[in-house]
């Protein structure tokens, strides 16, 4: 069952973390598409080009099904691996945090960059503020101009988001309602094709 709500990053934020030589700085990011965790990659990497590693790990969706965790040349699941953890730890999701090292010249083995990635991941956490977020379900209304008057009541009842709206002969109204209201959207605009005021409920994409 898909969560009525889910926990991310209410800013993005700042974490360093310094072992040995070695300075790790660690970013934390809201996402919302893999697109735009490519995008803040690329401009870390641009601002950070002379780092030795960029390692990453990411959660997405609201039930936090997809993610990944890359060691970008550190040995196996001691740079990615720890950074997921602690994204999972605090339950979030729609969530990046990227590790950029720079080398200092001592190795710290295994066991010491495991434990310099979870830190750094952590103190980059810690400096920024979670938020609730409902999850939601996106549709097109489509009505005749002479009924915006009860469209404009329905989404005020509902307390629906409004994305984007035209208005002609015919309009279309673009709009989210959370999961736990979408049953009385439906209901509603049941209720108001019963009484003759046609309005077509359609997919986000149309």
């Amino acid at each position: 069952m898909i969560p009525h709500t889910y926990l991310t990053l209410k800013t993005a934020s700042e974490g360093t973390y310094k072992e040995k030589g070695s300075k790790f700085l660690a970013f934390a990011f809201p996402v919302s598409s893999e697109q735009e965790i490519r995008d803040r990659m690329m401009g870390l990497k641009k601002r950070f080009h002379d780092a030795r590693h960029h390692c990453y790990a990411y959660i997405l969706g609201p039930e936090r099904k997809i993610f990944r965790a890359n060691d970008d040349g550190e040995p196996n699941h001691s740079a990615g691996d720890p950074i997921l953890g602690q994204i999972r730890s605090r339950e979030l999701t729609n969530t990046l945090v990227v590790v950029v090292r720079y080398f200092g010249g001592t190795k710290l083995g295994v066991g010491g960059l495991i434990h310099a990635y979870r830190t750094a991941a952590e103190l980059a956490l810690d400096n920024s503020e979670t938020v609730e977020k409902k999850v939601t379900a996106a549709f097109t209304l489509k009505f005749g101009y002479e009924h915006t008057s009860e469209i404009m009541k329905l989404v005020k009842d509902l307390n629906l988001k409004v994305v984007h709206q035209e208005f002609t002969d015919v309009c279309r109204m673009r709009i989210e309602v959370g999961l736990r209201d979408k049953e009385r959207l439906l209901n509603r605009v049941d209720l108001l094709n019963q009484t003759r005021i046609k309005v077509d409920l359609l997919t986000f994409e149309n």
